[in-house]
C-alpha cells in the first residue's frame, strides 16, 4: 500500500511490477491527477517533495529503485506526469530481532493460525517491519498473499489468525465484523478484595492517532464491553479470564486498569513507561488464549487454543 498521504485514500493501484522482497510487498505512490509541473518539473523533484526527509531520494533514483507501471526505472530528470504510479521497496532500518519462533497452531488451504510471541508486531508498521508476523511468515511459509484477519498489540501474546490468500479474506473478515468469532484472553493482574466477580465493564473508548493511550469518554454511547472473571490466584496476583464482546484498541488493558487491577508489566497503563525497543525481558501478562467460530466456507466448527499459559515468561 502507499506510505500514507491523502492522495492515496481510496486509490487501487494496478498490479505491482516489483515482486515481494523478504516477504514485504513494494510500496507505491501516485502522482496527482493535475499537473504540478510548475512546482515539480521533474519526477525527481516530485518524489523528493512527496517522501519524508529521512528518505534519500537522490540515492534511490541513482540506484534505480523507483519503477513505473511497466517496470521501467524512473529517472530523476523524467518530466513530471500526472496520474502515474511509482513503486519502490523501502530501505529498512535495523530492527531488534525477536528470536522466539512463531508457533503454527493450524494451517490449511484457507487459514493459518499462529501463537504469536510478545514483542512481535502483527503487521509491518513503523519501526517494526521485518520483525512482524506477516513479513516473517510470508517468507517462512512461502505464502506471498498471507494477511492477518485481526490484530494483536505488539506486546500481546497468543492466537492470531491469517488468510493464506486474498480471496479468502472476505468470508473470514465478515465473521469478525459480525462478532461471530469468540475470543478468550487470560491476564495476570493484582487482586482486590473489594471487587466481586464476574463483572462486566461497559464504556466508550477512544484512541486518538498519535496518542499512546486510549481513554474512556464519559457519557458517550457504549462501544466497548468485556466480561471479567477471576479464575485462579498466583501468590498475591489473580489470573483473570477475559471475554471481550467488542474489539476496541487496548480494550482489555484499559478495562482492567479502570478496575484498579492493571495488567502486570503493561508498559502503557496506568502510566506510559520508557521501555527500550530491544528490552524483551518483561512480556505483558496478557494472552489471547482461545478462538472459536463456525467456518463461513464449509460450516466446520473451529476451535484453537494457545500453547502458552499465564504467567508468561521471557524467551
Amino acid at each position: 500500500m502507499a506510505p500514507g498521504g491523502p492522495r492515496s485514500i481510496g486509490v487501487v493501484p494496478p498490479r505491482s511490477p516489483l515482486p515481494a522482497r523478504n516477504g514485504l510487498s513494494a510500496a507505491w505512490l501516485r502522482t496527482p491527477d493535475r499537473s504540478h509541473a510548475l512546482v515539480s518539473p521533474t519526477m525527481g523533484d516530485w518524489l523528493t517533495h512527496r517522501l519524508p526527509d529521512y528518505v534519500d531520494v537522490a540515492d534511490m533514483l541513482e540506484r534505480q529503485c523507483f519503477v513505473d507501471e511497466d517496470g521501467r526505472a524512473v529517472r530523476a530528470e523524467d518530466p513530471f506526469a500526472p496520474h502515474r504510479f511509482v513503486w519502490f521497496h523501502r530501505d529498512l532500518r535495523d530492527e531488534p530481532e525477536v528470536t522466539e519462533p512463531i508457533h503454527v497452531v493450524h494451517r490449511d488451504e484457507r487459514l493459518v493460525v499462529v501463537d504469536k510471541p510478545a514483542f512481535l508486531s502483527s503487521i509491518p508498521r513503523g519501526r517494526h517491519v521485518m520483525q512482524s508476523v506477516v513479513v516473517r511468515l510470508r517468507a517462512e511459509l512461502e505464502l506471498p498473499e498471507l494477511s492477518p484477519l485481526h490484530r494483536l498489540d505488539r506486546v500481546t501474546s497468543g492466537l492470531l489468525m491469517l488468510a493464506t490468500e486474498s480471496r479468502w479474506r472476505g468470508p473470514y473478515q465478515t465473521l469478525f465484523e459480525h462478532r461471530a468469532v469468540h475470543k478468550t484472553y487470560w491476564a495476570l493482574a493484582p487482586l482486590r478484595e473489594d471487587l466481586t466477580f464476574p463483572v462486566v465493564v461497559r464504556n466508550h473508548l477512544r484512541k486518538e492517532r498519535g496518542s499512546w493511550q486510549a481513554e474512556v469518554v464519559p457519557d458517550a454511547p457504549v462501544n466497548a464491553e468485556t466480561l471479567v472473571e477471576l479464575e485462579s490466584t498466583v501468590g498475591d496476583l489473580g489470573v483473570y479470564r477475559l471475554t471481550p464482546r467488542t474489539g476496541r484498541t487496548h480494550q482489555l488493558r484499559v478495562h482492567l486498569c479502570g478496575l484498579g487491577i492493571p495488567i502486570v508489566d503493561d508498559p502503557l497503563y496506568p502510566q506510559v513507561q520508557d521501555v527500550a525497543v530491544d528490552d524483551f525481558s518483561r512480556p505483558l501478562q496478557l494472552l489471547a488464549g482461545k478462538l472459536a467460530f463456525d467456518d463461513p466456507v464449509d460450516g466446520t466448527p473451529r476451535r484453537f487454543h494457545s500453547i502458552r499459559r499465564i504467567p508468561l515468561t521471557a524467551a
